[in-house]
């Protein structure tokens, strides 16, 4: 091996893939450290669930069905397992749409003075810088109608997590963010339902990996739990987070399949 390799590898194998006896202690070491890894990681989850179990939602969390009986309304229609599929994704999509326009309050404004058609002069605000999205896979493509009709032209990534069903430990499968990411002045993540909180935890760490600063994420929901929310507040103190309805510990995942119909 030329010595200029040398620097770039963190190991070298004698006599390379002949030496079977050398790979399979380096294989059952590198899988030993991810098990003691991951029981690591549900440990420190659990303790993070226990000092957050009882205390009350965080100011960070903005919860949309306090705002009107409508949102109530909406909400029942879609947890009614009689609503035919067609009034669910329209009320889903109505829902998703004020869920965004919720979530679009955490953006940072600047003064901007406009002449009227009449002359005179308005003093108003204007967005300051670009707002992207992030789709967290697949649960959060049910919020994109809404994502659309209210930023059309929106920069849209996505993250796909998924559990493993030894551990359950969440584990990143697939990545496309937007370039220019770390420029924008707010990214809304986005998921259909929050149980536990691992999968948030992990993309926001994600966009925070990618230069993204936690004030200017916002995570955006249909429905969380409580230990959920907690657990991604604690860590991330300066996410916000907007649901429409807060619900039991550990829910099963429905809304994505309700919504796709598969």
């Amino acid at each position: 091996m030329p010595q200029s390799a040398k620097v770039e590898v963190d190991i070298i194998i004698p006599r390379g893939i002949d030496n079977r006896v050398a790979i399979d202690m380096v294989v059952k070491h590198i899988q030993l450290l991810l098990v003691k890894k991951s029981r690591k990681h549900q440990e420190d989850l659990k303790r993070l669930g226990q000092s957050v179990e009882d205390e009350p939602l965080s100011p960070s969390v903005l919860l949309l069905n306090q705002q009107s009986k409508q949102i109530i309304a909406m909400a029942t229609i879609l947890q009614n397992p009689l609503t035919d599929d067609v009034d669910f994704n329209f009320y889903l999509d109505r829902l998703s749409t004020l869920l965004v326009e919720r979530a679009l309050d955490n953006l940072r404004f600047e003064e901007k003075v406009v002449k009227t058609p009449q002359g005179n002069e308005y003093h108003g605000l204007e967005t300051k810088g670009e707002v992207s999205a992030v789709v967290i896979l697949r649960g959060g493509s049910c919020l994109e109608t809404g994502l659309k009709r209210v930023i059309p032209d929106c920069k849209i990534g996505r993250l796909l997590v998924q559990s493993n069903y030894r551990t359950g430990e969440p584990e990143l499968h697939y990545s496309h963010l937007p370039h220019d990411i770390a420029d924008h002045s707010s990214v809304l993540l986005l998921d259909s339902q929050m149980s536990s909180g691992g999968a948030a935890l992990m993309t926001v760490r994600v966009l925070v990996d990618h230069g993204v600063e936690e004030k200017r994420i916002v995570f955006v929901t249909l429905s969380a739990g409580k230990m959920g929310v907690n657990r991604l507040v604690k860590v991330f103190p300066e996410v916000k987070v907007v649901v429409c309805t807060i619900v039991g510990d550990y829910h099963e995942r429905w809304v994505e399949k309700r919504y796709f119909g598969c």
